[in-house]
């Protein structure tokens, strides 16, 4: 499985809030999950357009971690934070329902987001007594392995009884069946032969007979000049109908 990319992004707004951040990162890593902040990778003299730029574009991932100074500075497009917006943005417009931005919630009090990311869905983590729960539901989603996952469709409980025709258990029709489409699904050939029959059943050459006959009857196979057994189409129907092809 691949590891997911995350870019951190953030506003530098007191060191608190910078260590908090750093520690989200760092337990993100723990994790399972790349996770590229800037006070790992950046030097001075290092260039932070080229930084933002090539980290946006190649993570899978932004976390925009967001107070009321980050907020405020993505909508009025200033300093880092706003030049983070406008390369996100550009890549927003390519598909509306991207879900490569994940609103983080930190404000106390507030959940207020960038204007164009109103509309997405975002974690919480205002609150450190729920903090364990927004942290495993944030990395299930980066992980793709989510807390609950969506059942199969069961069958329609109004379907006809003649489109499911019950297991005959005990019918020795059905047994005979069972062997020929068995021994049909096991080799090249399409046919069973009537030796091969009489060993696999273990039963009398008589019952034997009397049930081929009764499948033949029915049109469920039909006998060359050998004595050799072929499915017919309505065989194959009947075959597959009642799983005899498991």
């Amino acid at each position: 499985m691949a590891i997911p990319k995350v870019f951190v992004s953030y506003s530098h707004d007191s060191q608190e809030h910078k260590r908090w951040v750093l520690e989200f990162a760092t337990r993100l890593r723990s994790n399972g999950v790349d996770a590229v902040l800037d006070q790992w990778e950046l030097q001075p003299g290092d260039d932070l357009p080229h930084f933002m730029e090539r980290h946006l574009s190649s993570a899978d991932r932004i976390l925009m971690i967001c107070t009321d100074k980050y907020v405020a500075k993505a909508n009025m497009g200033s300093g880092g934070v706003g030049y983070e917006k406008m390369i996100v943005t550009a890549d927003l417009m390519k598909s509306i329902d991207s879900n490569k931005v994940v609103p983080i919630i930190r404000q106390n009090g507030t959940r207020d987001v960038p204007v164009f990311l109103r509309t997405k869905l975002f974690i919480d983590f205002s609150s450190e007594d729920q903090f364990e729960f927004s942290f495993d539901e944030l990395v299930r989603t980066l992980h793709g392995a989510p807390l609950f996952v969506k059942p199969p469709i069961g069958n329609n409980p109004f379907t006809p009884a003649s489109m499911n025709p019950p297991e005959r258990t005990g019918d020795a029709l059905l047994g005979l069946m069972g062997m020929i489409v068995s021994d049909y699904e096991s080799h090249a050939r399409s046919f069973t032969s009537y030796s091969d029959l009489v060993s696999y059943s273990g039963i009398s050459r008589l019952m034997l007979d009397v049930l081929i006959a009764d499948a033949t009857r029915e049109g469920l196979v039909e006998l060359d000049s050998d004595g050799d057994v072929y499915l017919t189409d309505k065989g194959r129907r009947y075959a597959l109908q009642h799983k005899l092809n498991r």
